[in-house]
């Protein structure tokens, strides 16, 4: 057995992979922060509007597709004060042998992500 990753680990594979599609959908980096509890983790321009991104490791078995209502107000807040478009990125990691045991380090995982979720004003 390798090494579990760590809760911080585990949300730097999600930046990752959430960092991999904006590049491959065109988005520019205006910023990036990895802390967790600091939001947005992305601020990106794509076709001149400002787009604030959250993203979120989210352990099996949870859905990652449910965020949480009040954070992602404040985003939209945030976001609109700015003219910016905010989203929601929720990122499943499991272990590929087993989705019970932790996503060990240098291990096959299964990822979760349905891409992003935009948050519109109520």
């Amino acid at each position: 057995m390798g090494k579990p990753l760590s809760d911080r680990e585990l949300h730097n594979l999600a930046m990752n992979i959430v960092g991999r599609e904006l590049e491959a959908e065109g988005f520019e980096f205006m910023g990036v922060n990895s802390e967790p509890k600091r939001n947005p983790q992305f601020v990106c321009l794509k076709d001149k509007i400002l787009h604030f991104i959250t993203v979120r490791y989210v352990p099996y078995p949870k859905n990652p597709n449910i965020y949480d209502q009040e954070l992602m107000k404040k985003m939209k807040n945030h976001a609109n004060k700015n003219e910016a478009r905010t989203y929601y990125a929720g990122v499943g990691l499991s272990n590929a042998e087993n989705q019970e045991l932790p996503v060990y380090l240098n291990e096959a995982y299964i990822v979760d992500y349905i891409g992003l979720i935009e948050i519109k004003d109520e």
